[in-house]
């Protein structure tokens, strides 16, 4: 028997035994086997070699291919899934997952990957801030576990179904953006030192694929910021001053003219163009709201309804704010006033034929025990309620 090394690992041993005839072994045999057992544990090494190069270049495709997604411009929740199911797929694991930090200090669970469908359970799962695993890899330490099914720090049940883990953060400039989760099958081989390895590469790769992304998306937001003040400021300091002196001119001729024909003209005229200058005043407000602000604000959440109606109505309703609506209506009025909206738009399409809408919202007002309230304001050239009408 001779032992078959691996470098400076015995790999194992090669034995002959019974040899042919009943005849003792020669040193000529021993030597012949040892050249064999040298023979072996060459080729091993070259396939363990072989097996490694090509590992690592699939781990090297695999963040080539995380980069490309989260630089592309696609939705960052695709590209986190993508994040997860090349994890997924290196690891040779069961599922992947990808927990971002929350405000109360846990990580949640944002992206994930299986080979099963249970695991997509686990999207939106928050491990809470005092779980010994999120305080480690918060604090920028990759955790391994054993077994996630008897792991005590292993608080969730999700985890339950699960063996080998491999728990990494995603640092990039000593700024801890997540962590990236490949978990095993109950009863799995564990994770090789290679693979930590490689896996390790891949999480910082992917964290500064993340960081990239993120800065691309805030020049982006920048970009689209910078235009849009462009415009507000263009729309008020042109647009608005130019229908000012149009307006302060016809006012003019209204009050020269003799004809009382013309004189109402002039006066419609330059009531248009008020509604006009209101208009574009919302227009300058909305384009100063951030492009991924939601839609909070009552002024914003009626321009929404406005422009949702306009789709099958065929044209958009005109509109005036009137007042601060912003800051004097409250929220639970707001969700009232808005309600109110939608319901008068809709009665508008579905009943007046109209060809012309104005909503007006007003605040400021006073009601009738004189606490103070808004009015909405919602008016159209069509049909009106027949006579006897039940509504």
């Amino acid at each position: 028997g001779v032992p078959i090394r691996v470098g400076e690992e015995i790999f194992g041993n090669l034995y002959l035994a019974e040899k042919e005839g009943g005849a003792d072994f020669t040193e000529e045999d021993l030597q012949i086997l040892r050249v064999l057992a040298t023979e072996a544990g060459i080729a091993i090494g070259n396939a363990r070699l072989h097996e490694a190069s090509k590992q690592r270049e699939r781990w090297i495709d695999g963040s080539v291919a995380v980069t490309t997604s989260l630089l592309s411009g696609s939705d960052a929740d695709e590209a986190l899934t993508v994040v997860a199911e090349q994890a997924r797929h290196l690891a040779d694991a069961r599922a992947g997952f990808v927990l971002l930090p929350t405000e109360e200090g846990g990580m949640e669970v944002v992206a994930a990957s299986s080979r099963e469908d249970e695991p997509r359970g686990a999207m939106g799962l928050v491990v809470p801030a005092d779980s010994a695993l999120v305080r480690e890899l918060l604090a920028g330490r990759p955790v391994l576990v054993d077994d996630a099914a008897g792991d005590p720090r292993v608080r969730t049940e999700v985890g339950a179904g699960f063996g080998p883990s491999m728990m990494l953060p995603l640092v990039s400039d000593d700024r801890v953006l997540g962590a990236l989760v490949t978990p095993r099958s109950v009863g799995a081989r564990h994770f090789t030192e290679t693979e930590r390895t490689l896996a390790t590469q891949f999480a910082t790769q992917a964290a500064l694929a993340l960081r990239m992304a993120e800065a691309q998306r805030d020049r982006e937001r920048l970009a689209v910021l910078e235009d849009r003040d462009r415009i507000a400021r263009d729309l008020h300091d042109l647009v608005i001053q130019r229908l000012f002196a149009t307006g302060m001119m016809l006012e003019t001729a209204q009050r020269r003219s003799d004809a009382p024909a013309v004189r109402e003209k002039l006066g419609k005229a330059v009531d248009e163009l008020d509604v006009t200058i209101q208009e574009i005043r919302t227009a300058i407000f909305a384009l100063q709201q951030g492009p991924a602000d939601a839609p909070t604000g009552l002024r914003t959440r009626v321009l929404r309804e406005i422009n949702l109606a306009a789709v099958p109505l065929g044209f958009t309703p005109a509109h005036r704010f009137l007042g601060p609506v912003d800051t004097l209506v409250g929220e639970t009025t707001g969700k009232n006033l808005v309600a109110a909206l939608r319901e008068a738009l809709s009665n508008a399409f579905r009943h007046s034929g109209a060809g012309r809408i104005e909503v007006v919202v007003e605040a400021g007002r006073a009601l009738p025990d004189g606490t103070p309230g808004v009015r909405l304001t919602v008016a159209d050239d069509g049909v009106g309620i027949a006579p006897g009408g039940r509504r």
